[in-house]
């Protein structure tokens, strides 16, 4: 039996508005309004797919709850106003765990909806309307940051989130020529940034409505094929609440969520992405246009998705959306032994069941939907440890999530790249991969950091990650590429500030400086912070130069993190995930040390790219190198250097490279050149700009070469005539 509930109240017809624009909360809308008499016919419907779906003139309602005793379907029109609620009968509306309606007559577009679901226990609301998972848009406020009267916030209660559908829209023109990049995994050079942060600063020179949005980013995409990248990795793009933390006061209600680390749906994109507060449809089809662009000029698109936990808070703070008020049995791991069932091994609350069978397939079907109608090239699963474990926690040795996407016959074929951690497992070298998955090298950052930094006892670490660390990654059919280098990342310090700072500064995180990582192994030069000192200064350009080199120069993937290439620095802050602001923002008004760093890091990269000794796609023998070295076992030496072999048959010439972390320079011998030949040189970040790189080479050098303290050079064999 379906009938309406009271607070819903029939009706034959159905008034859709549609708004010319969203007004700000208090201000009137100025609004277009059209009565469509649609009888409301309903029927059972049927289990699948879940979601929303059109068959004729009929839209199919199907939910997934095993724990839920009672399912509403709530729909309302554009401007919130409820249209019908229609309580399903467990006897006819329900197959398995699957809640079914189907209503004929229902617009194909200009509804929003959502379920009331009862249940057992505590996390159930049942006067709350919950977000279905499968919904392939979702409605909220309209501008980031921005609280309106649309979104009906309530504090302590949060904000209220809609699913929406548009079966009208015709499907998207890629345009004629089209093609995805598909570039060979071992030719990215990814770079890792975000949305909201990239062109949100007024120094982007774009419209207000437009900057902090994917139309923004569309608007720098010349300016990234200039730097050279091939693979761009967005931070979250779902749809996440950026006003979680202002639910109630607490220490970090001043903060904005710009990473977006806290999704609230697997499947649609971010409305607040769209230009001008356009709204969900805008932004699903302002991404396509996005996608379309970096493919345009062979640039790879890789999203960084958390499929490790949502933003439904813990027990003690919980934020009722979606999956939590569905069925939270399912969708979370508990171990009802602990003193807190609901466990928490993401650090931010809870942690997805990701190996349920029911969340295995929506996290599947989510990212099906992202390469399929979005044209997505590969996934960066964040704490992809969390997805290697069964219901109540315990770590799998074959977690069937990872398994699955793996033999996949559309993801296998997409770049698939692991954070291998979570708060209780460490499984760099050792993450489940099938001779699919790459890995973020957690130990290639540290040991470069450590070495370049100047520690001791560090030089055998820095060789074996500058040669695709092979003690990791030399397994069955896995490739150097596997192995994503990074020396900095989204969470941590940027480059200039890696070099500027002993401690981290996040007082402005109103957690008095306990959150983010203590262990930066960072170095400030010899000055904490902003200084005036020319030695100091000359220093931190020096070492941001031999990081770049290290990530250029390594075998394996080399990603670097937006606004490295430019110097931007969060003044210390390396957890600055809340602040939407000159702490986070990109900065485009380059003073000349940005340009020369700019400079620097694109020529570097085109000279990666041009080599074919980088960016090997098998790890090295003894006739792809020779180390120049023979002072393994002195923990003092801080100097390394060697020489990559060109065994491609090319002419692209021999390649010395030296790096010197001690505080003196290292007067080098220089081993002969090939016959023929003599070495030039290409890169010395001991030169200032724009010496510190020659594309092509200089003239020539001697046949000792000194190489001055906390620097590196990188000669080129070149004809001697």
């Amino acid at each position: 039996m379906i009938s309406p509930a009271r607070d819903f109240p029939g009706s034959s017809t159905i008034s859709v508005k549609a708004a010319k624009s969203a007004a700000a909360a208090g201000v009137a809308q100025s609004a277009q309004s059209r009565t469509l008499s649609v009888p409301q016919k309903t029927s059972v419907g049927h289990p699948l797919p879940l979601g929303p779906s059109q068959e004729g003139s009929t839209i199919n309602f199907a939910i997934f709850s095993h724990a839920a005793t009672s399912v509403a379907l709530c729909l309302l029109d554009e401007s919130r106003q409820p249209i019908a609620e229609y309580a399903l009968d467990t006897a006819t509306n329900k197959t398995g765990d699957v809640w079914h309606i189907a209503v004929d007559g229902l617009p194909a577009q200009g509804v929003l909806y959502g379920y009331k679901l009862a249940g057992p226990g505590k996390r159930f609301k049942p006067n709350t309307v919950m977000l279905d998972p499968y919904a392939p848009l979702v409605e909220g406020r309209k501008e980031f940051g921005k609280r309106d009267a649309i979104e009906d916030f309530r504090p302590t209660v949060g904000s209220q989130f809609y699913g929406t559908y548009d079966f009208d829209l015709k499907p998207f023109d890629w345009g004629e020529g089209y093609k995805r990049p598909n570039l060979p995994f071992q030719d990215l050079i990814i770079y890792e940034m975000t949305v909201r942060c990239f062109t949100a600063d007024a120094s982007s020179g774009l419209p207000d409505g437009v900057r902090g949005t994917f139309k923004g980013v569309l608007e720098k995409v010349p300016y990234l094929k200039k730097l050279g990248v091939t693979a761009v990795e967005l931070l979250p793009v779902f749809e996440y609440d950026e006003l979680e933390f202002q639910r109630r006061p607490n220490p970090r209600d001043h903060m904005v969520n710009v990473w977006g680390y806290s999704h609230l749906s697997f499947v649609a994109p971010m409305a607040r992405f769209a230009a001008d507060g356009g709204g969900p449809k805008a932004a699903a089809r302002e991404f396509k246009e996005l996608v379309q662009a970096f493919h345009a000029e062979g640039i790879e698109v890789i999203l960084d998705v958390v499929y490790n936990h949502t933003v439904e808070g813990d027990d003690h703070d919980p934020y009722v959306i979606s999956f939590r008020g569905i069925d939270p049995e399912t969708y979370y791991m508990i171990d009802q032994a602990q003193s807190t069932p609901l466990l928490n091994l993401s650090g931010c609350g809870n942690t997805v069941s990701g190996n349920h069978p029911v969340v295995k397939q929506l996290i599947i079907d989510s990212l099906v939907r992202w390469v399929e109608e979005y044209h997505v090239d590969g996934f960066r699963f964040d704490l992809a440890s969390c997805l290697c474990r069964d219901e109540q926690g315990r770590p799998l040795a074959v977690p069937p999530l990872i398994r699955d996407i793996a033999q996949h016959p559309v993801l296998s074929k997409v770049k698939l790249i692991a954070e291998p951690w979570d708060l209780g497992m460490y499984q760099v070298g050792s993450f489940p991969n099938w001779d699919v998955w790459a890995e973020w090298n957690g130990m290639y950052r540290d040991a470069v950091r450590k070495f370049i930094k100047g520690d001791t006892g560090m030089k055998k670490a820095f060789a074996t990650r500058m040669s695709g660390s092979s003690d990791l990654y030399a397994v069955n059919q896995r490739k150097p590429y596997h192995s994503i280098n990074f020396v900095n990342a989204h969470d941590g310090f940027s480059l200039a500030d890696l070099v500027s700072y002993n401690m981290k500064h996040n007082d402005a995180n109103g957690e008095s400086n306990r959150d983010g990582s203590n262990d930066n192994f960072s170095w400030n030069c010899g000055a904490e912070g902003v200084s005036s000192d020319a030695g100091v200064l000359a220093l931190r350009q020096r070492q941001q130069r031999n990081f770049m080199m290290t990530l250029m120069l390594a075998l394996g993937t080399p990603m670097i993190v937006m606004g490295d290439e430019s110097q931007s620095t969060h003044q210390g802050n390396n957890n600055f995930y809340g602040h939407d602001n000159h702490l986070s923002h990109m900065k485009w008004d380059f003073d000349e040390d940005a340009k020369a760093m700019y400079r620097f890091t694109s020529e570097l990269i085109a000279f990666r790219k041009s080599h074919p000794s980088l960016g090997r796609d098998r790890f090295l023998q003894a006739s792809d190198v020779v180390w120049h070295e023979n002072n393994w076992d002195n923990d003092d030496s801080r100097f390394l250097a060697f020489t990559l072999l060109d065994t491609s048959g090319s002419s692209a010439g021999d390649i010395y490279v030296a790096f010197n972390a001690h505080t003196y320079a290292v007067a080098a011998t220089l081993p002969s050149p090939p016959q023929g030949q003599k070495w030039t040189r290409v890169v010395d970040t001991n030169l200032p700009a724009p010496k510190d790189i020659t594309p092509g080479g200089n003239s020539g050098v001697e046949s000792v070469y000194s190489v001055q303290g906390f620097s590196s050079i990188m000669l080129l064999a070149q004809p001697a005539a």
